[in-house]
């Protein structure tokens, strides 16, 4: 196979940018901008895209090609690979005093590294970060308040879906299938914190698209406003061309604690030239208690927060007043 960056977006991770290689009088050849050699004044076929480039005939015949791509065998060149970001989040180093007191370091919104790759060879050129719609709520104090449980959530919806992906292409109705994912689900999640048919629908078409489980807990929660994308990186390569990029995030247990980390590092001396750490290794390690005492909230812009809770609420007293309505209706017999 051969690889080449056409569009000069820095990989090949477009359709049409990767191809099986054809066999010639010469070896292998990529179709990827094939060109026709030309007999030169010796009389013999020249590659005009720079003699380095040898000329071969196809194997079906007619005028010599040559290709500025190389070509190698998967086989015996494997793809380079970056395992999956493995950020556990900020560990516990210390214990509680009698009181309920950390006696070790304080963070105060600390989120975790994580990544979701967009369209490349890995994922069938489909999006694992494609944005879906809010799924996990962003209820502050609700029993899924840590970045840690709401991503254990999202994991139970994964562990169904994947079960009912399985029973289903080994040949399972779709009752069947929808069955054993039912049965795999996480028993005792917190249902009103969880948009759960949306979480199924994006499960059941990223696992479709080749995603695997850190790309689907990245996208659910990056689509409810909790992470801060830091950039992109190769996550895939061959021959030197990379096939497919990652992007890297810091996710946090609440859009409030996304929103504030955004605004609250670029006023803090300690984030100076180290921002948010690279694609690779972002940095998403929370506030002391000292950096968040400096903080300077009036500076800060929360509107995005206030108007999803205005929103909210409204949408929530709608709701009520309509369940208040039909209750009344009913116990008059209208």
């Amino acid at each position: 196979m051969c690889a080449a960056d056409l569009n000069g977006n820095g990989d090949a991770a477009d359709p049409g940018e990767i191809a099986a290689c054809m066999p010639t009088s010469a070896g292998y050849h990529c179709p990827l901008q094939q060109t026709a050699c030309v007999v030169s004044s010796e009389g013999r076929y020249r590659c005009p895209l720079g003699d380095e480039h040898g000329c071969g005939v196809p194997a079906d015949g007619g005028t010599p090609v040559c290709s500025p791509h190389r070509c190698a065998d998967p086989a015996t060149t494997p793809f380079e690979e970056v395992p999956p970001i493995d950020d556990p989040g900020t560990p516990a180093n210390g214990g509680v005093d009698a009181d309920g007191n950390c006696m070790g370091r304080i963070e105060i919104f600390s989120g975790r590294a994580m990544r979701c790759r967009p369209p490349g060879l890995s994922v069938t050129f489909a999006s694992c970060c494609k944005d879906k719609g809010k799924i996990i709520k962003d209820g502050m104090g609700s029993s899924i308040g840590s970045i840690g449980t709401k991503i254990a959530v999202v994991q139970g919806v994964f562990k169904g879906m994947r079960a009912a992906y399985t029973a289903f292409r080994a040949g399972a109705t779709a009752a069947q299938a929808a069955s054993s994912g039912a049965n795999a689900l996480l028993l005792g999640f917190d249902p009103t914190s969880l948009a759960i048919s949306l979480a199924v629908n994006v499960m059941i078409e990223l696992l479709f698209n080749g995603c695997d489980q850190q790309d689907m807990e990245t996208a659910m929660l990056r689509a409810s406003g909790m992470c801060h994308e830091v950039g992109s990186y190769c996550s895939s390569s061959f021959l030197g061309i990379c096939l497919q990029k990652a992007k890297g995030h810091c996710c946090f247990n609440t859009k409030l604690g996304r929103i504030l980390q955004e605004q609250g590092r670029p006023q803090l001396k300690s984030f100076n030239g180290v921002g948010w750490g690279t694609p690779r290794q972002p940095l998403c390690r929370g506030f002391t208690p000292e950096e968040f005492q400096a903080l300077d909230f009036a500076k800060m812009d929360l509107t995005e927060y206030y108007e999803e809770i205005q929103a909210r609420g409204a949408a929530e007293i709608q709701i009520d007043m309509k369940d208040k309505i039909d209750a009344y209706l009913k116990a008059i017999g209208e």
